[in-house]
């Protein structure tokens, strides 16, 4: 099984596993609850009345928060287990939502519409082997005028060790994938779950040339010596929804802001 086969195989068991997990707390966001973080909702500001689509949306929980603060919003991913739960949910809570099932390298086959927000987050790049194509697919559906919005991961925290001590993977992206055996999920750990997974890595610098490369025009580049979750492992709580590395600080997230010129 190729990579992505594999990892689309991997998200659609996952799917089944987040949904009901306390990590997700799909019950708590029936209720009301907003799965968004404040670092993304002040860095892309107000969203009502905006047309927005979310990349690489998993089942759907951040852009029908997006539904919720106003947005008119469309969400993609390329598992279908996913992209039925997201469905199920929009459906059940009345949130206005369309939901794609389509591998984001090849949306401008299936979706032509251009949108003034694209938004992606928290551990989507890895999972793309071009990031240069990702870009293209971004430009592409940013009407002119249109913002780009990524908070993710910050590639100098995922190459530490477990434990956060020494540097166990590259930074700079390659030709193959990393792969790993994953048993369970970083939501829902389960023994009796064990999957191929393929991680390809790409650095800061390669994913904002990417973006230039593509037309778009970078408003801000920031770095954050915290992350918002749990991840990665080595890290620890210490303040609500915030956890870093104890001792010296290293950037655990980064975001960035562009536009596409026009409008």
């Amino acid at each position: 099984m190729r990579p992505i086969e594999s990892n689309r195989t991997l998200w659609d068991a996952w799917t089944r596993l987040h949904e009901k997990s306390a990590f997700y707390d799909v019950e708590g966001f029936k209720a009301g609850k907003l799965t968004l973080k404040p670092v993304e909702r002040k860095e892309l500001g107000d969203v009502a009345g905006k047309s927005l689509l979310h990349l690489q949306c998993h089942f759907g929980l951040d852009t029908l928060s997006w539904a919720r603060l106003g947005a008119r919003v469309t969400g993609v991913d390329f598992s279908e287990e996913a992209i039925t739960l997201a469905r199920k949910l929009s459906d059940e809570l009345d949130l206005p939502a369309r939901f794609i099932c389509s591998d984001v390298l090849a949306l401008p086959q299936v979706l032509d519409e251009k949108f003034d927000i694209v938004f992606t987050s928290y551990g989507v790049l890895p999972w793309l082997p071009d990031v240069r194509r990702w870009a293209e697919v971004v430009a592409h559906c940013l009407a002119p005028g249109g913002t780009f919005y990524l908070l993710e991961f910050h590639p100098i925290g995922e190459m530490l060790d477990e434990a956060g001590e020494q540097f166990a993977y590259p930074y700079f992206e390659q030709a193959e994938p990393l792969a790993f055996e994953a048993e369970g999920s970083y939501a829902a750990p389960a023994t009796d779950v064990t999957l191929d997974e393929f991680n390809w890595p790409h650095s800061v610098g390669e994913v904002v040339t990417a973006l230039l490369e593509a037309g778009l025009r970078l408003e801000f580049l920031h770095e954050f010596p915290y992350s918002t979750y749990p991840f990665p492992s080595f890290v620890k709580e210490v303040a609500p929804d915030l956890f870093e590395r104890i001792g010296i600080a290293v950037p655990l997230m980064y975001s960035i802001r562009a536009v596409k010129p026009g409008g």
